[in-house]
């Protein structure tokens, strides 16, 4: 295990690079809310140089969940017979009507598991219910979502079904990269995204928009490397999708877990809240799978609806504006008493910048 001092030596070390790099003002947004909570805890925001600015992206999944969608899971658990399971940051997200944990307050079956594969054994042990799982995330989980169906339908379980809520990453950067009103200079992209996709899919970034990226793992040496790349392409004038996680992603990502993607899921326009509708940026469940669809099982359908009042939650994901600019900031939301989903979420930036933006204090002597 590295010897602190050495850690120290080497991001001394990557903060000299990034000076010796940095040719005028920076813009990068970290993408991936793992990002942005190990970059606020490292202390690596208090030691950048004011040339340098983050602004953090769409990366939490429970956060770009749309009000809708919120509106849906709650719908559904309230349903006589049926049971919702879905994950645990998601249970504390206010609807338009409460949220899942004030419906199971008043009698409403949710059930929170920590991975896609429970939903399988609540099932199998309730079969006088209809258990919905309610999948959210990225390419990440949406691999552990296929693989339940594919369990349900080997093992023929039809009490089950799944909410699809899974959403896609290459496709809201490419809406954030064409947006003139934003100045993004580059992005870090998600380490963990990464391994499912590879590299290739974020290179209409550089090649169409001149975006610097570097995809980078969540240790704080990985993240201010990450940094110091995309500050040299800048300064070189040559944008470029670099990968400095290399011990964890490869290029073609994990060719098996895109197979199980394109068997049971197919994309579809999808709305992410506060963006708005983004072209082939979710999945939905494929043809063959339809049977296990819960928007036709229980006859859902999602209807735009209006965000909290004077909730920015959707800025903050679209980097519009930094946390402490919302109104409700700290004030009426907070992470005790939460009216966005950027509050709630254990990866969220306003729960991020809640928790450790008053530590100003740089751990790594710099």
């Amino acid at each position: 295990m590295p010897q602190v001092g050495d850690l120290r030596a080497k991001m001394s070390s990557l903060l000299e690079a990034l000076n010796k790099w940095l040719c005028g003002p920076i813009t990068v947004m970290e993408v991936c809310g793992t990002h942005t909570v190990s970059i606020f805890r490292s202390g690596i925001r208090t030691m950048l140089p004011k040339d340098v600015r983050l602004l953090s992206g769409p990366g939490c999944p429970v956060c770009v969940t749309d009000q809708a969608e919120v509106d849906a899971m709650v719908s559904l658990a309230k349903k006589p017979g049926v049971v919702l399971a879905t994950y645990g940051d998601m249970v504390r997200v206010p609807g338009s009507c409460g949220s899942l944990a004030e419906a199971r307050s008043c009698g409403a079956e949710v059930a929170v598991v920590g991975s896609a594969i429970q939903a399988l054994a609540l099932a199998e042990s309730m079969q006088d219910k209809e258990v919905v799982f309610a999948g959210i995330g990225f390419e990440t989980t949406a691999p552990a979502t296929a693989v339940l169906l594919r369990e349900a339908r080997r093992k023929n379980v039809k009490n089950l079904s799944v909410l699809s809520l899974h959403k896609l990453v290459p496709p809201v950067l490419r809406l954030l990269a064409s947006d003139p009103t934003l100045v993004i200079d580059g992005f870090l992209l998600p380490g963990h995204v990464s391994t499912i996709i590879g590299t290739a899919p974020y290179a209409f970034l550089a090649e169409e928009y001149g975006k610097a990226c570097a995809v980078a793992g969540f240790e704080p040496l990985d993240i201010m490397a990450g940094i110091v790349e995309i500050a040299r392409q800048i300064c070189g004038g040559r944008p470029a999708v670099r990968c400095l996680y290399g011990r964890v992603v490869r290029h073609e990502g994990n060719v098996k877990a895109q197979e199980l993607l394109g068997e049971v899921f197919r994309p579809a326009s999808v709305r992410w809240r506060g963006i708005g509708v983004v072209e082939a940026s979710g999945l939905v469940l494929a043809d063959d799978y339809s049977d296990f669809d819960a928007y036709s099982r229980f006859g859902i359908t999602l209807e735009e609806v209006n965000p909290p009042a004077g909730c920015r939650c959707g800025d903050v994901l679209a980097g519009r504006i930094a946390p402490l600019e919302c109104p409700l900031f700290g004030g009426s939301c907070t992470p005790q008493f939460p009216v966005g989903p950027c509050m709630v979420s254990s990866e969220g930036s306003c729960s991020a910048y809640y928790k450790y933006s008053s530590k100003g204090v740089s751990p790594w002597g710099a």
